[in-house]
């Protein structure tokens, strides 16, 4: 199935954190948090500005992005969970 987010709005598949920590101890599901990293699948268009232009969104398919903790809309797409963000809530691009 695909998916074209509208506007200034970007698709991301979230990426995995590590089960363990640095020092070798297992992390229950409980005890992690929600990722906020994830990478770029599709982007939209751009959202308009006052003056009708379209104001392109900041990011590119294959990016790797850090967002906002409590934003975005969660979304499952042929048994694959995604999120749907918006511009505002993506924070940057991880480089290397």
């Amino acid at each position: 199935m695909k998916f074209k987010p509208l506007g200034g709005r970007a698709l991301v598949k979230m990426v995995e954190r590590e089960e363990k920590t640095a020092s070798g101890i297992v992390l229950p599901d409980t005890a992690k948090e929600k990722p906020q990293m994830a990478e770029v699948v599709s982007v939209g268009e751009g959202k308009l500005d006052d003056n009708g232009s379209r104001v392109p969104v900041g990011v590119s398919e294959g990016d790797r992005i850090v967002f906002a903790k409590y934003s975005g809309t969660e979304i499952k797409l042929d048994d694959v969970e995604y999120m749907i963000l918006d511009a505002d809530d993506i924070l940057g691009v991880v480089e290397g």
